[in-house]
């Protein structure tokens, strides 16, 4: 019943006013489901109808109001009905257990349709009818008296094939399958009458917070730890303690009921004992062995010791000895169902158990009560000696307990205990995980989620991830309030702070840039020949990996972050020329070869200006690809350009891209020792070094995105004269 808890439709988060509705709402609610509780057993009985119907209220509450409200007015349903019967109390562990069933079974969707509500009727009539017969059996026997199982339990019986036990236990099955069948689908009509918009305003909720959605509860139940869950070691530590708890207090409650009912017993032994004394005429013992039966006080005697016996039922046997060095002389002994009584005057031999106090009897001393094992099982025994006249003991009466009746006492006295504890475990521990959830374990869960989902990929999200923290509103009044508002002041400085190292991020990036540009118009600044020609490389680089991209060419390569690399550090090209001298750089003719082989070396004087500027800085960033650019952008795709001859894709990507803008940019500027060639005529060349002289992808490429490339031809021709300089930063 995950949907019929809704945490992002939760009425507490109302108005005080609304707040207020609500409680007096569910208020109203929780008092009805315990009238209904109340009223229903009491209309069966009075319309004779063999069902309880006692727990119709507890499912009510259990499915619409959670685990906690369902097994309160569980609980409280059988600590209202004992008022009536006190034993109704002992069963409030049927009725916990019953609501907490309820709860789970609803939350796992089963009473949204009447097929798998019906599904349910055997779980609840196995609590209620085979746990609660057995303890039905625990506390009192099974005597098949007069309840509502009972006319068929002896139906059974008289079919002789089940001993009273099964008969006993059948029966309350059989009762409770049809009793939890009908309680079943009665809830299920009430939950369906209901409209589904006022379903959310049963669910009792405690939130301290901005609630939940239904995703992140399910995300809370379902976290997954290192070790062992905080809600669980929480369980464990209340189970733990209660458990202490109920096997001390059991223990004692034990030892103490176990003495008391010893004593009592004692006492009853005792009393017994000293009645029958009264009735015995001491001058007369004689004559009861001499004449037995035939004495003319006898019988009326053994009809006064047969009305003690039944005044006080635990007695088993009560009898009159005297004790004599041949043995015992039997005076009054009771027949009993399932032990007839000694004749009077019947001399038996002296029971092992009493060997030890054979002396002390003989002498007529009070001696103290005996527990031991005899031939009818383990008694406890109390002689009381029947003194005469002169003082001198004539015989001793006796009353005997059967020790097992003390153990079934202490036994019924433990599962008493036992029920009481484990329904009072199961509402504290409802309780204690209710208060746990919304006061610790929601709150911790919204704080870890909302950390979780911070994001720091930009503004847009970071403001978005502040305001969810800043929204969970958990308002616990403790410790966990404190983390939540020390958490949000450190986040907004955290995001401040980032905005600062962003804001001064993007100050040096600018100022890095500016740099780079100032480097190469010092190298430009001493070719004559070169014009505009850093900055409409880099914007010809910039075209050709935007039309590499579209067309999904190296993909794993060109990343903004790639991308930004290369158009950054394409000005530094030719950075190594600033090693060529002025004479070789500036000649208006053509260059003899050892000009050239000089002219070359700038890409090897480049490469190490730049490994330079490398080994001084701890994240060499873009200056990896100002390395390969200004050491391979005279590569050739077929292996004979230099300084290395490396070819094809031995030659790196920016390299490569970089060679048909440079080759490009060199044909269309006017040189002082040439005129610029026509726009198609450059394209022409750079067609035709495709496979030879350039990469063939990247050639066709720019060749297709020839308007575009004569429109950064021409804006920087146009813009030279002007003196603009920075036109490839804002394109």
């Amino acid at each position: 019943m995950d949907k019929k808890s809704p945490a992002n439709n939760d009425p507490d988060r109302m108005t005080k006013t609304g707040v207020k509705k609500h409680l007096a709402f569910q208020i109203a609610f929780f008092a009805g489901a315990i009238l209904i509780n109340f009223l229903l057993p009491r209309a069966a009985a009075a319309l004779h109808i063999p069902l309880y119907l006692d727990n119709v209220g507890t499912l009510l509450a259990a499915i619409l109001g959670g685990y906690l409200p369902g097994i309160a007015i569980g609980y409280l349903n059988n600590i209202i009905n004992m008022q009536g019967n006190p034993g109704n109390a002992y069963y409030v562990v049927l009725s916990t257990m019953i609501a907490a069933s309820g709860t789970f079974l609803a939350r796992k969707g089963w009473f949204d349709k009447i097929w798998k509500a019906i599904l349910t009727i055997p779980v609840f009539a196995f609590i209620g009818g085979a746990l609660g017969s057995l303890l039905t059996y625990f506390l009192y026997g099974y005597g098949l008296g007069e309840g509502i199982s009972a006319p068929f339990a002896r139906r059974l019986l008289e079919n002789g094939q089940m001993s009273v036990f099964w008969a006993q236990m059948t029966s309350d099955i059989v009762i409770d399958l049809i009793d939890k069948g009908i309680t079943v689908i009665l809830v299920f009509i009430i939950i369906k009458l209901i409209p589904d918009k006022y379903k959310p305003y049963f669910w009792l909720t405690g939130w301290r917070q901005a609630p939940l959605s239904e995703n992140a509860l399910r995300d809370a139940r379902k976290s997954i730890t290192r070790s062992f869950s905080l809600r669980g070691k929480i369980v464990t530590i209340i189970s733990a303690i209660m458990f202490c708890v109920a096997v001390v207090t059991t223990a004692i409650s034990y030892i103490i009921y176990s003495n008391f009912a010893m004593n009592q017993y004692t006492h009853s032994c005792t009393s017994a004992a000293l009645l029958t004394a009264n009735q015995i005429d001491p001058d007369k013992v004689d004559e009861y062995l001499e004449l037995g039966r035939s004495g003319p006080d006898y019988a009326g005697i053994e009809k006064n010791l047969e009305s003690i016996r039944k005044g006080n039922p635990d007695i088993e046997y009560i009898y009159v000895y005297k004790f004599v060095p041949e043995g015992v002389k039997v005076i009054f002994d009771l027949d009993t169902p399932e032990v007839e009584g000694q004749e009077p005057g019947t001399l038996i031999e002296l029971e092992e158990y009493l060997e030890p106090y054979r002396d002390a009897l003989l002498r007529g001393e009070v001696i103290e009560p005996i527990l031991d094992d005899t031939k009818y099982g383990r008694l406890l025994t109390v002689f009381e000696p029947v003194y005469d006249a002169s003082g001198e003991c004539v015989c001793y009466t006796a009353a005997d307990i059967q020790v097992e009746e003390i153990r079934l006492s202490a036994l019924n006295f433990m599962t008493k205990v036992f029920s009481l504890f484990m329904g009072f475990y199961i509402f504290i521990l409802a309780l204690c995980i209710w208060l746990v959830d919304y006061q610790l374990i929601y709150p911790i869960v919204a704080m870890t989620l909302s950390a979780r989902k911070f994001a720091y990929d930009s503004d847009e999200a970071l403001e978005i991830s502040v305001d969810r923290l800043q929204h969970l509103d958990i308002q616990t009044g403790d410790e966990i309030e404190n983390l939540y508002e020390s958490l949000s002041k450190t986040i907004a400085e955290t995001v401040g702070y980032l905005e600062d190292v962003e804001a001064k991020g993007e100050e040096i990036s600018h100022m890095q840039n500016g740099l780079i540009y100032v480097l190469a118009d010092l190298v430009e600044g001493r070719d004559k020949n070169t014009g505009d020609h850093v900055r409409k490389t880099a914007a010809y680089v910039r075209l050709i990996m935007n039309k590499m991209r579209e067309k999904g060419l190296y993909p794993d390569i060109l990343t903004d972050e790639y991308m930004a690399d290369v158009i950054n550090s394409a000005p530094l090209h030719d950075v190594g020329k600033i090693m060529v001298s002025d004479t070789i750089l500036n000649k208006p003719g053509r260059l003899t070869d050892e000009e050239f082989a000089i002219m070359k070396s700038h890409t090897t004087a480049g490469n190490k200006i730049i490994a330079s500027a490398m080994s001084l800085v701890s994240d060499s960033g873009y200056l990896k690809e100002a390395k390969n650019l200004a050491t391979y952008h005279h590569e050739r795709w077929d292996g004979t350009g230099y300084p290395s001859g490396k070819a094809g894709e031995e030659i790196p990507l920016s390299a490569r891209i970089m060679a048909v803008a440079d080759v490009f940019d060199a044909l269309v500027s006017k040189r002082s020792y040439k005129e610029p060639f026509p726009f198609e005529k450059a394209m022409s060349i750079i067609i035709e070094g495709a496979g030879t002289q350039f990469d063939p992808q990247i050639a066709a490429l720019f060749a297709e995105a020839g308007e575009e490339a004569r429109m950064i031809s021409e804006a920087h021709e146009s813009m030279l004269g002007m003196g603009i300089r920075n036109f490839t930063e804002e394109s």
